[in-house]
């Protein structure tokens, strides 16, 4: 507690922030501006406000994953992981509140930007895309706040949550906003983009599953129990593996976007990894392993379909 009351305010924002996070938040905005530069529709306001609002969105749900957890009571003395913020007492509740407020109000504010760069004055795509800001909203804040009843985060349906707005929506509304028209073929990469951040999650919580467990945090690896979710773990990166394979030879791809498949020594590694040990500090570091990965795998496919 020494420790914590010598720091700065900011630091205790930027604890809660988790600045780690916000590259993997990047990735699916970055693989959808591939994605439309592919096909000569790169908007550079666009790839700028959607960076921003992204960042925003997880900020926001970083708080409030800080918040909830402290709440529940699932962020105790025996967690593994990063230091927290409320539970630590380094912020009040109170003033998590506001910060989550803040948050949310920017990360309106540049969505609303966003689609204005996006649309102009085409009021109809603007309110749909509104509508699905205001979803990301609440799926960013009721994660472990929940509204009325247990968040869903410990219902087990954080999985889908990431996999839908981490890759479908991500990507496909990021393609979208470029180039203002779908095909069925980046969904493909959406899906895989999707799969990996889900991948990111399940090993958060299979390190975490005893904790969870013991807290009531019901996630998809409590249910499963650790064994089956390592075996999905496996699934999520075979399955997206075998999407990007289809997508690549089905448009083709230039050579360099071939190179995403590189991410998948360190995958499969961080995969073993979690299958062999229940080390924490060795699970945490497969946890970033398999975050930064994932990223990589949006940037080098970006890469080969914007500039080859």
């Amino acid at each position: 507690m020494e420790q914590n009351s010598q720091r700065r305010p900011y630091q205790a924002w930027v604890l809660a922030a988790r600045p780690r996070t916000l590259p993997l938040a990047c990735a699916s905005i970055l693989l959808g501006t591939g994605l439309a530069a592919s096909v000569d529709a790169l908007n550079m306001a666009v790839l700028l406000l959607a960076l921003l609002t992204a960042i925003a969105l997880q900020v926001l749900s970083n708080l409030a994953n800080d918040y909830g957890d402290a709440a529940s009571g699932a962020d105790d003395e025996q967690r593994i992981g990063p230091e927290r913020a409320v539970a630590s007492g380094l912020l009040t509740p109170e003033k998590m509140r506001t910060g989550m407020i803040v948050a949310a109000t920017l990360a309106a504010v540049l969505g609303l930007l966003l689609l204005v760069a996006a649309f102009g004055d085409h009021w109809g795509q603007i309110l749909i895309f509104i509508l699905l800001g205001a979803a990301a909203l609440l799926a960013a804040v009721t994660y472990t706040v929940g509204l009325g009843g247990t968040p869903y985060g410990y219902r087990g349906f954080g999985d889908i949550a990431v996999f839908v707005f981490f890759g479908l929506l991500g990507v496909l509304g990021t393609y979208y906003l470029h180039v203002q028209q779908l095909s069925w073929l980046p969904f493909l990469p959406a899906a895989a983009c999707g799969l990996l951040a889900t991948a990111v999650l399940n090993v958060n919580n299979v390190r975490d599953i005893e904790s969870d467990a013991r807290n009531g945090k019901i996630t998809l690896a409590v249910r499963l129990g650790r064994t089956k979710a390592i075996n999905y773990h496996w699934t999520l990166l075979g399955m997206a593996l075998l999407l990007t394979l289809i997508y690549m030879v089905a448009l083709p791809v230039p050579w360099v976007g071939w190179s995403c498949l590189l991410v998948a020594k360190p995958l499969t590694d961080a995969a073993r990894t979690l299958s062999h040990t229940r080390d924490g500090e060795m699970l945490t570091n497969m946890l970033k392993k398999t975050a930064i990965s994932t990223l990589l795998y949006s940037v080098l496919l970006s890469i080969g379909l914007a500039f080859f």
